[in-house]
This record gives C-alpha cells, sequence and structure tokens, in this order.
C-alpha cells in the first residue's frame, strides 16, 4: 500500500510541474494556452536528443530543456501570443489547438510516431527499500526535484518583489502601470517561467510517461483538470490537487489490475475503474468547491 501511496505521489507532482505553467497563464495572466503540453513535449523530445543520439548525460538535459523552453516561450510569446491577450478566450483556444496540431505535425515528421524511450543513468534505475515498501529510485529522484521546485515556485510568488509585481499587475494591471511596473515585461518572464516548468516536466517524464508526438493531446486533459480542481488564482490549489489525483489515478489502476484476474477467475468480466478515477473525483471536489481547493480574493 505504502509502494502505491508513494508511486501515486510521484505520479502527482510531475503533473504539477507540468501543468503548473498552465496555472500561470489562465489563472494569473487570464489567457488560455491550450498548447501548454506542447511545451512539455519539447523538452521530452530534446531530453531524448541529447541523451540517446548525443550522449549528454541526464543530469544536463534537464537544465537545457528547461532553458530550451524558457526561450522558445519567450520567443512564441514576443511573436504570436501576444496579439491575443486582448481577443476573446475563443480565440486563444482556436490559436493554441492551431500550434498543438502544428507542434504534433512538426514532431511526426521529424522524429517518427513512434513511441520515444531514454535510457536512464545506472544511478536512476532500480528499486529501494524504505519501511517495508519497494520505491523507485527514479520516482524518489522526481519527487525531490519536484519538491524543491515547488518550495521555490511559492516562494518567488510570495516574497520576492517579482511576485508581489506579478501580483500587482495580475489584480489591476492599469493601476500597476501607473505605479512603474512594467506588466508586459512580467507578463513575458512569467509565460518562459511557465514553459520553461513545462519542458522540465516533460524532460523528467521521460521515465514515467509515454512520449510520441500526440503527447500534448494526450495529457491536456490532465492538466485542465488539474487547474479546475484545484482553482487559477494560486498555485497551492493546483499542487494539492495534483497530489491527489495521482494518488487517485494510481490507486484506480491498482485495483484495476486485482479485478481483472479475479473476473478471470469467477468468469465474470469485471468493469475497470482505473481509467475514471479521477474523472470522479474531479466532480465530486467541484460539487463541493465549483470555484476549485483555494481560491484567492482578487484575480484579473
Amino acid at each position: 500500500m505504502l509502494t502505491i501511496l508513494f508511486d501515486g505521489v510521484a505520479y502527482g507532482m510531475l503533473l504539477f510541474v507540468l501543468a503548473v505553467g498552465l496555472c500561470v497563464t489562465l489563472g494569473l495572466m487570464n489567457f488560455i494556452n491550450l498548447a501548454h503540453g506542447a511545451f512539455a513535449m519539447a523538452g521530452g523530445y530534446l531530453t531524448v536528443l541529447l541523451l540517446n543520439r548525443y550522449g549528454v548525460s541526464f543530469y544536463l538535459c534537464l537544465p537545457a530543456a528547461f532553458i530550451f523552453c524558457g526561450i522558445l516561450g519567450a520567443v512564441l510569446e514576443r511573436t504570436l501570443y501576444v496579439r491575443l491577450y486582448d481577443k476573446s478566450h475563443l480565440d486563444q483556444v482556436l490559436f493554441s489547438i492551431g500550434l498543438i496540431f502544428i507542434s504534433i505535425a512538426s514532431v511526426d515528421y521529424l522524429m517518427g510516431a513512434s513511441q520515444q524511450i531514454v535510457n536512464l543513468p545506472s544511478g536512476l534505475q532500480g528499486r529501494m527499500e524504505v519501511l517495508g515498501a519497494s520505491i523507485g529510485v527514479y520516482r524518489l529522484f522526481v519527487i525531490v526535484i519536484c519538491g524543491l521546485l515547488t518550495i521555490g515556485l511559492q516562494y518567488a510568488l510570495s516574497k520576492t518583489r517579482f511576485g508581489s509585481r506579478l501580483r500587482a499587475a495580475v489584480d489591476d494591471g492599469r493601476v500597476a502601470r501607473g505605479m512603474g511596473i512594467d506588466v508586459t515585461r512580467i507578463f513575458s518572464v512569467t509565460f518562459a517561467i511557465g514553459s520553461a516548468l513545462a519542458g522540465l516536466g516533460g524532460a523528467l517524464g521521460t521515465g514515467i510517461l509515454s512520449l510520441d508526438p500526440s503527447f500534448p493531446l494526450k495529457y491536456m486533459i490532465l492538466f485542465l483538470i488539474v487547474v479546475a480542481v484545484g482553482g487559477t488564482s494560486t498555485i497551492t490549489g493546483p499542487f494539492f490537487a495534483s497530489i491527489l489525483l495521482g494518488v487517485a489515478d494510481v490507486f484506480g489502476k491498482y485495483y484495476d489490475n486485482i479485478l481483472e484476474p479475479l473476473g478471470k477467475l469467477i468468469g465474470v468480466e469485471l468493469p475497470g475503474i482505473g481509467a475514471f478515477t479521477i474523472y470522479i473525483l474531479m466532480v465530486v471536489v467541484l460539487i463541493v468547491r465549483p470555484q476549485g481547493l483555494f481560491v484567492r480574493g482578487a484575480s484579473r
């Protein structure tokens, strides 16, 4: 049971790092960027290229994915996304969906349609015993990295000058500009950081998630569920929502593995619940808390 809980926490923390950029752009910047998963895919494929083709250390691939996707996000934000900030949400959705299909077609042409496999360092392979539970070394590594990122992100938003300026720009952009805050620059940096985090999440996810050209569409629904359940006005809500959804998903799939042989034993095909666990949980949470788990008072 502890092993399942641990795997669920690892999956949830990875999901948070992947989705937190969307929480920032949607909740703080009021921009619907459904193409967020494309940045995660870019980080994953860059890791595959550097690691498998050029022999770069996996530990160097992670910061490389972070920096590359951050630069990519900054360039696209200045050239494309900035033109959509004042448009309707429908325009933003259609634009970002178009970017998704462009990214899928590009990756399929350049890398092929097959699923990509990475060769993790020997130090991150295998399992270890903790409190009687068998724990994957790589999942422990993911938990540590994602935990440090979460702490750093929370500190940056709540304790730094940049964080206070970002909150001011979100609450009332006109007043913030009147106080001398460069709102345009703040949003550009924020978008780039969100894209960089998605790229890092994609790089970390190469050892857990399936990576292929359909990645942005396959995991987009999970990112949206994290945002819906956790709320969009803080990162605390999405963090706890990610953990909750990750644990629920792993537990659901675990019980499916139990039900399948049990059904064969009694000669009855028992219905699986693993694929529906997170959706059931989402509905329950939204019935109780329609605005998400945590909601901050002011929002643009």
